[in-house]
């Protein structure tokens, strides 16, 4: 079944890789200003909102072209998620330079 604009938004659950993703990048930008690192993880989190609504909103990841892993960017993050039947997956948030680690899926 195809989803429309009407359909309702899909859960979007971080796995404890991805929470822990968001915990590091906190510490790290923690170190020069606290309120800076909370700000920001709000908005890594905010940015993957709109998937719920539109899971094949990002683009493939490019280290494995499935069409069912995708990523969003923010800044200078890339937050890949797995779309599930009923769900959206956030599996990790790391800096877009680096490549995606098969162990990352």
């Amino acid at each position: 079944m195809k989803r429309s604009e009407s359909a309702p938004a899909l859960e979007l659950a971080w796995t404890e890789q991805a929470v822990r993703d968001l915990d590091a990048i906190a510490d790290f930008i923690a170190i020069d200003d606290a309120v800076a690192a909370v700000r920001w993880v709000d908005e890594l989190v905010a940015a993957a909102e709109p998937v719920r609504h539109a899971p094949r909103m990002g683009r493939k990841v490019p280290e494995f072209a499935r069409a069912d892993v995708r990523e969003v960017i923010h800044g200078a993050y890339r937050i890949v998620y797995r779309i599930a039947p009923e769900r959206i997956e956030v599996l990790t948030v790391f800096e877009g330079h680096r490549l995606l680690r098969p162990s990352s899926r």
